[in-house]
């Protein structure tokens, strides 16, 4: 297979734009990146047509942008990768369909890359070393995964979870709590100031590496109605504490579970929930000396092209295919 050195990301899954140029999958030249967030505000959530909009207005600027950073031309491009799934369906029809053009425009070759794979070559972009086989635990807004990566390009999700993913149930739990969006953020900043042992919620425990957080939800919705009138900022701060113990130590229950199972030498967790702080601090806890942990950098942890061009570099040299059955 030939090599490709220089690849073009293109991120549209949701709600942040992205476009980079990494070298040999590992080395990121530019990684231009523009968030919705101000756009999606005022609603409490993404609203699918608005970010697909926003996508097809802001990409040609960030192609630009990004070509510009990594000082190189549309000729010194060997490969295009763009994420086709799982995502929100008109943002990645725009992502798609750019790629499309530029892969004809340009005479470049073109691969479409599972944005799960992005979030385990993101640890890739942090530690340029690391190499399968390995472990991972991929945390979103939509998806809680539990993943074996025995070699590049070939990915086995051994657990995920039965409902709402760790990110969502944050975003959910962040509006109960009357805190603003995105909720994750908010949550985590406000779990810092509280004490989970003064509002103890359960921990969601399913069989075998599944995960569930309903629950939860459920419990701290009904936790907040008892305390009525009543919830003080206190309150709210050791509920939002107890909430993300919650979830963190459900995630970290079910990846020591895995690498028991599954001795690997390396372990990766990413995704977006991978920027909360308890679950940065327990994750190193929790592998401890047993596998080396890899978390990409915060602006590694969100959505991002680079991740992408990095899987796509990758997967391209592999020839490797996903099988649709797996959601992956």
């Amino acid at each position: 297979m030939q090599s490709h050195g220089l690849t073009l990301g293109i991120e549209t899954s949701c709600d942040e734009t992205s476009v980079a140029v990494v070298e040999d999958g590992r080395r990121i030249l530019s990684n231009v990146i523009h968030s919705q967030v101000d756009l999606h505000k005022g609603f409490g959530g993404v609203v699918p047509e608005l970010a697909a909009r926003d996508h097809l207005e802001r990409l040609p600027q960030l192609l630009d942008l990004a070509l510009e950073g990594a000082r190189a031309q549309p000729a010194d491009i060997d490969l295009i990768a763009v994420t086709r799934g799982p995502g929100l369906a008109g943002c990645l029809l725009v992502g798609v369909g750019v790629g499309e053009g530029l892969a004809a425009a340009w005479s470049t070759p073109l691969t479409g890359v599972n944005h799960l794979w992005g979030h385990i070559y993101a640890a890739m972009l942090a530690r340029p070393e690391l190499e399968p086989p390995l472990l991972g635990l991929v945390v979103s807004g939509a998806h809680s995964d539990l993943v074996r990566m025995p070699e590049h390009g070939r990915f086995e999700v051994i657990g995920r979870t039965r409902d709402d993913a760790a990110g969502e149930a944050f975003d959910k739990a962040a509006r109960m709590l009357g805190l603003g969006y995105p909720g994750g953020p908010a949550l985590d900043r406000l779990a810092r100031t509280g004490d989970a042992r003064r509002q103890p919620l359960p921990q969601p425990s399913l069989p075998g590496l599944e995960y569930s957080f309903s629950g939860l939800k459920t419990a701290l919705l009904y936790r907040l109605r008892d305390l009525g009138e009543t919830v003080s900022e206190r309150d709210r701060a050791d509920l939002a504490a107890a909430f993300e113990r919650s979830v963190v130590e459900s995630l970290l229950e079910k990846l020591d579970q895995a690498l028991r199972d599954h001795p690997y030498p390396e372990v990766v967790v990413s995704g977006g929930v991978a920027a909360n702080t308890l679950l940065r601090k327990r994750a190193a806890e929790v592998v401890g000396n047993r596998a080396r942990l890899t978390m990409p950098p915060l602006e590694l942890c969100t959505d991002n092209a680079a991740m992408i061009a990095a899987a796509g570099h990758h997967s391209a040299l592999q020839g490797s295919t996903v099988d649709p059955s797996l959601g992956w």
